[in-house]
């Protein structure tokens, strides 16, 4: 063995390679698992890939935008809200309501921008939080879908996904499988482009950025209304699988917003590994501690704090300042240019 066989070079494109092989048998496996999962584990796996596809879209807009949000709880609820709506009133097949309620919710994203856009920093996030809680207001004045205490898919549309209840969950299952995936792959597209040069350039330093040319207002606003509609595309799968749907469920900052803040953090923020850890890390904790009540929470934050202090980008950071790996490569190296 020579030296440059076990250069740093060649140990972090090793332990990449490595990365993805896990990466790929990870996705075949789950790709399989109504073959070889149980029905509690195939629900488990349904949340946790919708979570990764919240995540990803969170970690889209504040990780390499800046834009810090803590009200996409507002597209998660729209989302369900217009799938209901769609489903029920307009009497859409299920598969084509979910991504007709992710439009509508881009397109309720498109006014939204202006009004948040107009604020900076901390201001923008204390704004998408009260954006989130009109949108709960209206949605509890609203009688037709149930009001206050909400209301229920009829039983006659979820069967229309398939005849028997297992089917259904396969459906299902494939669902959240491709809203997952799709996620990830998504959002390695836009970064290996056009566009993820810009965002890569505001992620490392918005001013440097601008210098160079990066019209950084017009590239936010597209990653505002891009991640707006998936993550409501992922909020109609969700109360798809709930079957039904309250004010206060489809707009809990908690349950999606500050759950998936905390999946970012821990994980990485501002790379596409991050969220996967993250959900990793954030499911295993709440198998281990869900019981625990109050100190379940107080866990979670600490740990938070924790992997801050150790490294702000999180757990994926940590391992890049280390080994320079990539699981999911997007830096574009340039071709020598021969000497004459």
């Amino acid at each position: 063995m020579t030296v440059t066989d076990i250069s740093p070079a060649n140990t972090a494109r090793n332990i990449s390679y490595a990365l993805r092989g896990i990466i790929l048998i990870a996705v075949l496996a789950l790709a399989l698992a109504p073959m070889w999962a149980s029905r509690a584990d195939l629900r488990l796996f349904m949340e946790a890939l919708s979570f990764l596809a919240l995540a990803q879209m969170w970690n889209l807009l504040a990780g390499y935008t800046g834009l810090i949000s803590v009200g996409q709880q507002a597209w998660v609820g729209l989302g369900g809200y217009f799938f209901f709506a769609l489903a029920m009133f307009a009497g859409m097949p299920v598969l084509l309501a979910i991504p007709l309620a992710a439009i509508a919710a881009a397109l309720v994203a498109l006014p939204t921008a202006w009004v948040a856009f107009r604020l900076q920093g901390a201001y923008f996030a204390i704004g998408t939080w009260v954006i989130a809680e009109v949108f709960r207001l209206i949605a509890a004045q609203n009688g037709a879908l149930g009001g206050g205490s909400g209301i229920s898919l009829p039983v006659e549309i979820a069967k229309s996904l398939a005849e028997s209840r297992n089917g259904r969950e396969m459906v299902m299952y494939y669902l959240a499988f491709g809203i997952g995936i799709a996620s990830v792959v998504l959002v390695w597209l836009l970064l290996r482009s056009k566009w993820g040069l810009a965002l890569t350039a505001i992620r490392d330093s918005e001013p440097a950025a601008e210098a160079m040319g990066v019209v950084t207002r017009r590239v936010k606003f597209l990653i505002y209304i891009l991640t707006a509609g998936v993550t409501a595309l992922t909020g109609a799968f969700i109360f798809l699988q709930k079957l039904r749907i309250t004010p206060d469920a489809a707009f809990s900052v908690n349950e999606w917003t500050a759950f998936v803040i905390f999946i970012v953090v821990i994980g990485g923020l501002g790379s596409i590994e991050g969220p996967i850890i993250g959900v990793l890390v954030f499911f295993a904790l709440r198998e281990i501690a869900a019981d625990w009540g109050s100190w379940y929470l107080i866990l979670m934050g600490a740990i938070a704090i924790a992997v801050m202090l150790i490294n702000k980008r999180g757990i994926w950071g940590a391992v890049q300042v280390r080994w320079d790996v990539a699981a999911f490569p997007v830096r574009k190296i340039l071709p020598e240019r021969s000497r004459d």
